[in-house]
């Protein structure tokens, strides 16, 4: 009897020993759950902290970019308002001749310096006439190629910068030499 008793007891006791274990479980494992929802809040949290900061930041990049375009705008209205240049004659009379007139020299100013942009007429015609010439040599000369090619490529090289800058003077681009 002692040992049916004591078995029993025994029994019992590793029972509720075990339901402990399951409840002690399921309370950590509820509160790994509640641990790991409070992160997933903070995270949301920085995530919309991070938005908001990203929203702000375009919206002054956006008024930064509407200022620079008014001032650029105010830039060119100023710019592109004619300009009134008046020049002015001024009669001498100096001793070698009677009435002749002078300028103060706002005419050279009234004329711009402007440059154009891109690739001049002298450029394009010494590398075209370089290449050209070059090709040209070396065809012509059978005994060494090479030689002709270099020959032709000067040559031809000198004739298109001439005739290029010829064109340069014609379009304005260069004055020309008195």
């Amino acid at each position: 009897m002692k040992k049916i008793v004591l078995a029993s007891f025994l029994s019992v006791f590793l029972m509720t020993a075990c339901k402990k274990d399951n409840q002690v479980a399921e309370k950590s494992l509820e509160q790994q759950k509640m641990e790991f929802q409070m992160r997933q809040l903070e995270i949301e949290k920085q995530k919309l902290a991070i938005e908001k900061e990203k929203m702000a930041y375009e919206a002054q990049k956006q008024a930064d970019s509407i200022v620079e375009a008014k001032k650029a705008k105010e830039a060119t209205s100023s710019n592109s308002k004619p300009q009134v240049i008046r020049e002015k004659t001024i009669y001498r009379e100096s001793s070698g001749s009677n009435g002749t007139y002078a300028n103060n020299g706002s005419s050279a100013a009234s004329q711009g310096t402007t440059q154009k942009k891109g690739m001049s007429k002298a450029a394009k015609g010494t590398i075209i006439g370089a290449v050209g010439g070059a090709a040209a040599g070396a065809i012509i000369a059978k005994k060494n190629r090479g030689l002709g090619a270099v020959i032709g490529g000067v040559v031809g090289g000198a004739t298109g910068y001439t005739i290029g800058r010829a064109g340069d003077r014609k379009d304005g681009r260069v004055q020309p030499s008195n």
